[in-house]
């Protein structure tokens, strides 16, 4: 996979969405911005948001939400690498936000669910009918990790739900293209689970003990972080330590493809085939962008 530097300098970038205009907007949750990236590799500030924004997705109201983990990490520069380090003794939880890219206006949608807070909100996905899936990575406290969960709500702010409870480390998030299965990366066990969904907005109930279906566990020690599906179904993850993109077909086998950084944290689709990949490589601060082998999937909303 050829690949080509388009924009550094960006304090540890995730959640890049390919615009119409061919700019990709994408958070710097170190920096706790939302930044646009232009065709020329130029960057500019779209808002501030505080705490640590980390996924973001065009939504039904053609704004841009934002799954902000509240501040989550202390930053640690390793070797020149910035690192994710553990969560700060000021963190006191995330939340869902809502950017209105027409009135510039900011506003947080979701902070708990079922009067319990939000943890780190992390990565976001759409259905069909304008909801919103969205993990919760948890955080690291003195005594151990506090686990995480999949949410669904919706974006007037009506509904909310825990679906799955109890995960390790849930990161990325996606739908197969039927929208039958909801797919979750988990980062510390570097294990693809998949979902699968019931009726709109509720996962079905796990097999026996496990709480979904074991798509692949990689080997060794490689830690997994967001993601993105294939028209054909391929689930693309960025990886973490095996620096680059791990593509999960649903049988469970996987193919790597390499990308210069420790911490590649996330991957889009866009262009006219939908094959143009942009990725982010966040311990250095850059975006690359690459011609993937297959159509990624269209998301359900775009700019």
């Amino acid at each position: 996979m050829d690949i080509e530097l388009i924009c550094e300098g960006l304090e540890f970038p995730e959640g890049p969405i390919a615009m119409a205009d061919g700019s990709v907007m994408l958070t710097e949750i170190k920096g706790q911005r939302l930044t646009r990236v232009k065709p020329d590799g130029g960057k500019e500030t779209v808002v501030e948001t505080g705490g640590g924004p980390n996924g973001a997705a065009i939504g039904p109201d053609g704004a841009i939400w934002i799954t902000n983990n509240g501040g989550s990490f202390e930053w640690l520069d390793t070797g020149g690498l910035t690192i994710p380090g553990p969560t700060p003794p000021s963190h006191t939880g995330g939340m869902i936000q809502r950017y209105d890219l027409k009135s510039g206006k900011l506003t947080t949608v979701y902070d708990s669910c079922d009067g319990k807070r939000l943890v780190g909100p992390n990565d976001l996905v759409f259905d069909k009918s304008g909801g919103l899936w969205f993990t919760d990575h948890g955080c690291s406290t003195p005594d151990g990790r506090k686990n995480g969960a999949v949410y669904y709500a919706r974006t007037d702010g009506s509904h909310i739900s825990q679906q799955r409870g109890h995960l390790i480390s849930p990161n990325g998030i996606g739908l197969s293209p039927d929208e039958t299965v909801v797919y979750v990366a988990d980062t510390m066990l570097g294990r693809l689970w998949g979902f699968d969904v019931a009726e709109t907005g509720v996962l079905a109930p796990g097999l026996g003990f496990a709480p979904g279906r074991v798509i692949c566990n990689l080997p060794d020690y490689q830690l997994l972080d967001s993601l993105a599906v294939e028209a054909g179904g391929k689930v693309c993850v960025a990886t973490i330590i095996n620096g680059g993109i791990t593509a999960f077909d649903p049988s469970g086998t996987t193919e790597h493809y390499p990308v210069p950084d420790l911490v590649v944290t996330n991957i889009c689709f866009g262009g006219a085939d939908m094959r143009t990949a942009w990725i982010t490589a966040s311990s250095t601060g850059k975006l690359y962008r690459a011609k993937w082998p297959r159509p990624g999937l269209k998301l359900n909303f775009n700019a």
